[in-house]
């Protein structure tokens, strides 16, 4: 739902920055973290490099245990560059900066102490040293989550659910999936190490695998081409031909006049391909433009649809949807929203899922437009995230985010998990997850496909993208019993963890790029000469060849063609992650619950068209 009457930001709604949870973030404030960031790297790396440091660290990184080789980048004290200028720059009061800062810097000591410790001892006792390239990846991978998990609890962030929906159906057979594929994506990627093949070394002059060996290069690739597989296999034998039970659709709109009309209409030759009633509900909420109207005048033009209006008179997303899980009266529903048009079979595909009483819900792949200046990147985005990553995670029962744009599902699951929370960024991600942890299979269907928006604009872009990266620390704050209580939850225990450290490592892409760059040119290591490859693998190499795969696993070989876009559109999706931890607010409190709201509101404007 889009706000079209303040200044001319058509982007902006009441859910883009919600209150207490975000502060205003100058254009400016990233920018001073990356000078901050620059400076104290390199006043630290000429410390290191000086005697008597030198003499203590040849590598020109704080690691007391034995290694084998040369590192890339210097990981350690580029962690610390970091939570230096973050928490100089952070807006929050300066005992919270230093608290912030003493707290994750304290951790992350801690941890890498205690991670050279064991590295020592197993020398020892056994003689077994590591690559340093391993010391350093994971020192690396210590210093994302520690600095995500310590902002999840410092920030201002929405207070846990007041309860946590819980089934143990289906979590021991994913714990053992996942337990198999990763036995068997090690084996794969030491059987390859092994080979010393011509090809690795090509690669390595190319800078797709950064100095690393193929193994530690090759094990995720092939975790998720695995998971891919079983992923696929499982969602076609499970789906049924044919399973057309009557729908309720709603679509929360606020303004969207201009576009509502091209919404129903895909709505409507959806329908028509569909075999049951389609219901539509259309949710205006607190439009000016005369949205509710136009809905009406469209409805009367549609032969497949059932459609009614509905006023919400109390701003925001969550209100709206309430509204409308409240008023559905089939077992299935379907929220899209107001900007998204739907393939003429996506109907048909996505619920015949559901002939399986255990699936709860159902998403698809977006497709951008095609006319904006984002859009091919876009394309390769969705691609690899909802045509790939969803498809090796449902094979774990452990989707968590199916996205609201168009998410179909089991109406009675919406209202067990609580409703749609509000007052936060993720409702949509929100709700897919509870619904997981009751017990129900989440399916991601890359051949159900929708074209949705795509930003036009920088501001649209920055707008869109800050909200959609706050959401793994607000979804993960409301539903903290999954990540820290005892219950045997995939999602809680492995997926948001993987995607607060993985918010880390965005965060911190353009500090990491700028620290490559500065270390390789400077010179500060000259035993080390592939950090250059480094970057580069990091930020272009391994990103490209997923993204190739992912487009030629569903079969869209065009889009290979926006690869170099992507590659840039990520470093631009980084930068907003920055932005997006930057306006992430800090208080002494944190944000209320608030209320959700199922009862029905009224229904002001009504046409019903008999469903052919």
């Amino acid at each position: 739902m889009l706000q079209r009457a303040s200044g001319g930001h058509d982007y902006w709604s009441v859910d883009s920055a919600p209150a207490k949870l975000t502060r205003p973030l100058s254009i400016w404030a990233a920018p001073s973290l990356l000078l901050i960031f620059t400076a104290v790297a390199a006043a630290l790396l000429a410390v290191i490099s000086a005697e008597p440091f030198a003499a203590i660290f040849p590598n020109g990184d704080v690691v007391f245990s034995p290694y084998l080789g040369v590192h890339s980048i210097p990981l350690r004290i580029f962690i610390v560059s970091f939570i230096v200028a973050f928490s100089a720059v952070v807006g929050a009061r300066a005992p919270q900066r230093l608290r912030f800062f003493l707290e994750v810097t304290l951790y992350y000591i801690v941890v890498c102490a205690a991670f050279d410790l064991i590295n020592i001892a197993a020398y020892r006792l056994t003689g077994f040293v590591y690559s340093i390239h391993v010391v350093e990846i994971l020192s690396g991978l210590f210093g994302f989550y520690i600095f995500s998990i310590r902002l999840l609890d410092q920030g201002t962030m929405p207070l846990r659910a007041p309860f946590a929906p819980f089934s143990a159906r289906l979590k021991a057979a994913s714990f053992v999936l996942i337990a198999l594929a990763v036995i068997a994506a090690i084996a794969v990627s030491v059987w390859i190490d092994r080979l010393d093949l011509p090809l690795v070394d090509d690669l390595r002059s190319v800078a797709l695998l950064g100095g690393t060996g193929p193994g530690v290069f090759l094990f995720l690739p092939v975790l998720f081409f695995l998971l891919y597989v079983l992923g696929t296999l499982r969602a076609f034998l499970r789906r049924k031909p044919e399973y057309c039970p009557p729908v309720t659709v709603i679509i929360p709109a606020h303004n969207e006049t201009h576009i509502l009309p091209r919404t129903l209409a895909a709505l409507e030759k959806a329908a028509a391909q569909y075999g049951g009633d389609v219901h539509v509900l259309v949710l205006d909420n607190c439009s000016t433009d005369g949205t509710a109207q136009t809905a009406v005048r469209s409805f009367a033009e549609m032969a497949q649809l059932c459609g009614q209006v509905v006023d919400v008179p109390v701003p925001g997303k969550s209100n709206a949807l309430n509204a409308g899980i409240a008023l559905t009266k089939t077992e299935i529903v379907i929220r899209i929203d107001a900007d998204t048009q739907v393939s003429s079979a996506s109907i048909r595909r996505a619920v015949r899922h559901f002939w399986r009483g255990d699936v709860g819900v159902v998403g698809g792949l977006p497709i951008a437009p095609g006319t904006g200046k984002f859009d091919r990147a876009r394309n390769l985005e969705t691609l690899l995230k909802h045509g790939y990553y969803q498809v090796a995670y449902g094979a774990l029962d452990a989707i968590v985010g199916v996205p609201g744009m168009l998410a179909v599902y089991r109406t009675q699951a919406v209202r067990d998990a609580g409703g749609f929370t509000g007052g936060m960024n993720g409702e949509d991600t929100d709700m897919s997850l509870r619904i997981g942890e009751m017990g129900f299979r989440i399916v991601g269907d890359p051949t159900v496909t929708y074209v949705s928006e795509v930003p036009a604009s920088w501001k649209h872009l920055r707008e869109q993208r800050m909200r959609w990266f706050r959401s793994v620390y607000h979804v993960s704050a409301r539903n903290r019993d999954y990540l820290d209580g005892w219950t045997p939850s995939v999602r809680g225990k492995i997926i948001l963890p993987f995607m607060l450290l993985n918010s880390g490592r965005r965060a911190m892409t353009v500090p990491l790029v700028i620290f490559g760059m500065f270390y390789y040119f400077v010179g500060f290591n000259p035993l080390s000469p592939l950090t250059l490859q480094a970057v580069i693998a990091v930020t272009m190499g391994a990103p490209a060849l997923m993204a190739a795969f992912a487009a030629l696993a569903n079969g869209r070989a065009g889009a290979l063609i926006g690869i170099p876009e992507y590659l840039v559109f990520r470093l631009v999706r980084s930068y907003l992650t920055l932005e997006s931890v930057l306006s992430i607010a800090f208080g002494e409190t944190k944000a209320r619950e608030v209320p959700l709201r199922l009862p029905p509101t009224d229904v002001t404007q009504d046409k019903m068209q008999p469903t052919s």
